[in-house]
């Protein structure tokens, strides 16, 4: 991949997205095409094989998905518009020629009670999480398109499982975000609620979710069911599952480096997706009150399993 190679950022809006296209532009890459959702809708086949088509970029970021909070909210949702994306993206990368691709995958796709440290050979060997089962199984036939292509038709499309990302985002809306910034902002609004500080919690809502509320009770009815409350923040799980996390940066780090030196040749042809991440690992339960306390709330964390 050399600095003019022509180079497309799918979701550079997001925050692996963003992360990738800012790390490209530091390391003097030029040539960088990016289309918003407006511009060019991922889901919509015919958009998205005219687009490479016309543009015929040579190396692909696969960074675009549908979070919605791994599928909680919007099962249907998240399951067929990730397939969707992804199979757009693969199959016209496929047609026309793109010397690269790397998808980004997600550590969800592992079981729910995968030893740490996680390896690769974990995929499809047990149970997922209820939590993500939607955005998990899209991810793996994603993983695994990528591997068949590459298996039939000697295509060079990488994987990437993702630990848990963070980073620079404006995205704390709890049916979209990620995990880190959406237990943030449940311990922020908590703590919002138990100072009855109604104007910081309002402005909060309209600014988050663009929910005008008028009231303290109408965001009390609100943010309960997201499980905030004055006296408690409710996490989703039992808390005891252990989680990696990257900053996103250190992400894009990675991503780069993966696309210019690894080939697929590389790596042995089945769970040929790589894991990226910090190597640290803590459970959600620690998560949770180490966000708790450094917020400052001192209400209870109850975790519905």
């Amino acid at each position: 991949m050399l600095k003019d190679s022509l180079i497309y950022v799918a979701g550079h809006r997001g925050t692996a997205g963003s992360a990738i296209l800012e790390g490209l532009l530091k390391q003097g890459f030029n040539n960088i095409i990016t289309k918003t959702h407006a511009e060019l809708d991922l889901t919509n086949q015919k958009a998205v094989e005219e687009f490479f088509a016309k543009e015929k970029p040579e190396f692909v970021f696969l960074a675009a998905a549908k979070l919605a909070h791994l599928g909680q909210f919007e099962p249907a949702s998240v399951l067929y518009e990730n397939l969707m994306i992804q199979n757009n993206i693969l199959n016209a990368s496929f047609k026309n020629g793109v010397k690269k691709l790397l998808f980004f995958g997600s550590a969800w796709m592992y079981p729910k009670n995968a030893t740490n440290p996680i390896k690769e050979d974990t995929l499809l060997s047990d149970k997922l999480d209820s939590v993500a089962t939607p955005y998990a199984l899209a991810k793996i036939t994603g993983v695994k398109l990528c591997e068949a292509y590459n298996d039939e038709f000697k295509t060079e499309f990488l994987s990437l499982a993702l630990a848990n990302l963070y980073g620079q985002t404006k995205d704390f809306n709890f049916k979209t975000a990620k995990v880190l910034p959406a237990m943030l902002r449940k311990f922020h609004l908590a703590k919002l609620l138990s100072q009855n500080d109604e104007k910081g919690v309002l402005e909060d809502i309209l600014l988050r979710d663009s929910l005008k509320l008028s009231t303290m009770s109408e965001a009390k009815e609100y943010l309960a069911k997201f499980g905030v409350s004055e006296k408690s923040v409710e996490i989703w799980g039992s808390g005891k599952v252990r989680r990696e996390f990257i900053h996103s940066e250190d992400l894009a780090d990675a991503a780069v480096y993966i696309m210019q030196n690894i080939n697929f040749k590389q790596i042995k042809s089945e769970n040929s997706h790589l894991n990226v991440g910090s190597g640290e690992v803590l459970s959600i339960k620690e998560l949770a009150f180490l966000i708790r306390d450094i917020v400052g709330f001192e209400g209870e964390v109850v975790f519905n399993t």
